[in-house]
């Protein structure tokens, strides 16, 4: 702006010093206050990458019919995305709950985050589920670390193996297993599961392959656990700790292959059960394309049930 004089000088802001003269303090704090507010559904967006499964079985129904009875009592945590949509931190079984009732909006508190704040507040309010599948603690914990290590400014590492941790990594890590109630050994062996194929981390989930020869597995490369998956559906046998500590000094030395996965995986294990085996193309006459597995299995030990049911009443006679 110009005086008379024609000099130019600039008006100093008045906008915090109005808001200062003319608002109490308690309405200041009410202003930056957390709030609970309904937030329409569909302006809701799920977290990226979210590691943890919602799925709509009877537990889900059932939460489903206690929302449209009394309604949500935990408002969901949200953060505002620059686009003005919402992000949702904290609240998709909530979330799925509320679209199942019918309902159209979600009481909600918006708060202000980093995009490493939302993935910690994420995995914490997720990890007090009674119930956490091994692929769920194993993503959720490397998202957290990762994003710890970011707020610290230390320097990530693609490889998650204890032995390879330099001091900054320990810090973080230890910083995690005090928070978590856990070792840091444990938190490394969840997160060495990132680095299975899906369909081995989904045996790790049906509790089919255990934790420590998982942790072996990870190891091999993607190409060779494809060719261990398609092994074990063949023998109908999972590896032992033993057999994946063999596979993974075979794949670091080189020598790992085919022919060498199959014949460690057809080792007898001690404690081992033995199989029945019939070659598939025998029966898949009896069923319809695509029938699975166990089912098959169920309706041939039912159909023999009833043979021998019927040889018994023969026999009677």
């Amino acid at each position: 702006m110009a005086d008379k004089s024609g000099q130019t000088f600039a008006l100093p802001k008045q906008s915090s010093l109005v808001a200062d003269l003319f608002t109490t303090q308690a309405q200041r704090d009410d202003v930056s206050r957390e709030k609970v507010q309904a937030i329409p559904l569909t302006h809701i967006d799920s977290f990226p990458d979210h590691p943890f499964q919602v799925k709509l079985d009877e537990s889900m129904q059932s939460m489903a019919d206690s929302v449209k009875a009394v309604g949500i009592q935990t408002p969901a945590l949200i953060r505002q995305k620059e686009d003005g949509r919402y992000e949702l931190v904290s609240g998709h079984r909530r979330k799925m709950a509320c679209e199942l009732a019918g309902l159209e909006t979600m009481p909600c508190i918006v708060r202000q985050m980093t995009r490493d704040e939302a993935i910690i507040a994420m995995v914490d309010s997720n990890l007090q589920r009674e119930v956490i599948l091994p692929s769920e603690k194993a993503k959720s914990y490397k998202m957290r670390l990762d994003a710890m290590k970011r707020q610290a400014g230390r320097p990530n590492q693609d490889n998650y193996s204890p032995p390879a941790n330099n001091f900054a990594a320990k810090t973080s890590s230890a910083e995690l297993a005090e928070q978590l109630g856990t070792s840091k050994d444990q938190i490394y062996r969840f997160i060495r599961l990132t680095d299975l194929i899906p369909q081995v981390l989904d045996m790790v989930d049906a509790g089919k392959i255990a934790m420590r020869p998982a942790v072996e597995l990870s190891y091999l490369p993607p190409e060779h656990q494809a060719v261990l998956l398609e092994t074990i559906e063949c023998e109908e046998c999972t590896p032992s700790h033993v057999q994946a500590m063999k596979m993974r000094k075979f794949a670091e030395e080189g020598r790992l292959n085919e022919d060498v996965i199959l014949s460690i995986m057809q080792e007898e294990k001690p404690n081992q059960v033995d199989h029945f085996k019939m070659p598939r193309d025998k029966i898949n006459r009896f069923f319809p394309v695509g029938t699975p597995a166990q089912k098959i299995e169920d309706t041939i030990i039912k159909a023999l049930e009833l043979y021998r049911q019927r040889e018994r009443n023969r026999n009677a006679r």
